[in-house]
């Protein structure tokens, strides 16, 4: 992959666009990387994506979040322990020792 680096570039010298936020008499550091055009997005990375419905999601207010941890609680799944929780994880760690 094609690779350019220039350490100290004034900022002066960046296009407009990219000096937006930036000291005029300050320098930069610039990174200019070649896209690998294979990849260029993510419907051509993932060829199955293009598939599943675009989901706006939206902030849950107050009452929604609540009624969500109303309807969790309602499905009754077994709680854990901190004991037992602790145990699991132990165990999931200790299976990197051997």
């Amino acid at each position: 992959m094609n690779k350019i680096v220039r350490e100290h570039y004034p900022v002066a010298n960046l296009p407009e666009d990219l000096r937006e936020g930036l000291e005029t008499d300050a320098t930069v550091r610039i990174i200019v990387e070649v896209e690998d055009v294979s990849i260029r997005n993510d419907v051509e990375r993932y060829p199955g994506f293009k598939d599943f419905p675009m989901v706006e999601r939206k902030p849950m207010s107050l009452a929604d979040t609540l009624e969500a941890i109303r309807t969790y609680k309602a499905e009754g799944r077994p709680s854990v322990s901190v004991e037992e929780a602790v145990s699991r994880i132990r165990e999931l760690r200790d299976e990197w020792d051997d």
